[in-house]
């Protein structure tokens, strides 16, 4: 099944495509966030449907376990999804930006390098999380 992960913010939203039988999702360029999540929805539907993405793994954003004020964002960004009728499902996110930021990093990238690629860097994470989490069923 081909999977598309969505590292939401309020600046950028970052996103990864990727298929549960090979398990190396790879980063997508970035889109806008336009500050209405109707449009936000439409414009990562569009994404999808050029991926031929079946399901759609939002990232939600929580502390300590529970939910913030981002994560409900995240979640009604989901709803609009859903009722456009796509197949979304969530996974916390917790740590997926700095762990991409601090990967790439390590790895020698510039700060102009990392700021361009860690939105679709941290949506490969929630996809991979994703995977690991639901096993081969991604149910």
């Amino acid at each position: 099944m081909r999977l598309l992960g969505v590292d939401f913010g309020s600046v950028r939203i970052g996103l990864a495509a990727g298929s549960d039988d090979i398990r190396l999702p790879q980063p997508l360029k970035p889109l806008q966030a336009s500050g209405a999540l109707k449009q936000d929805a439409e414009a990562i539907l569009k994404v999808a449907s050029q991926e031929k993405a079946e399901r759609i793994v939002v990232g939600l954003p929580l502390s300590q376990g529970e939910e913030t004020k981002m994560s409900r964002i995240c979640r009604m960004l989901g709803d609009h999804l859903s009722a456009m009728g796509a197949d979304v499902r969530y996974v916390d996110e917790s740590m997926t930006s700095y762990e991409a930021e601090s990967e790439m990093r390590r790895l020698g990238a510039k700060g102009s390098e990392v700021r361009k690629a860690v939105d679709g860097e941290a949506a490969c994470r929630i996809l991979l999380r994703f995977m690991e989490e639901n096993g081969a069923d991604q149910g």
